[in-house]
């Protein structure tokens, strides 16, 4: 595996959620930064180093509400 993908989406009571679609691999931080860190992290922990993918790519999610 060449690359992950991490779906990052901000959380309803504040900071931010990353999951990655297709494997067990989910964590939150307060801000952006850290959340970089703690899923940097928690690829570290999930794979082998030999398995490890070599990018991590997140995808923002962002939802916005507007009046019609």
């Amino acid at each position: 595996m060449t690359e992950i993908i991490f779906v990052v989406e901000e959380a309803d009571e504040g900071g931010f959620n990353a999951r990655a679609p297709g494997h067990s691999i989910y964590t939150e931080a307060d801000s952006l930064p850290e959340l970089k860190a703690m899923i940097r992290d928690a690829v570290h922990c999930h794979f082998e180093e030999r398995d490890r993918p070599g990018l991590i790519r997140l995808h923002i999610v962002k939802e916005e509400v507007m009046a019609a």
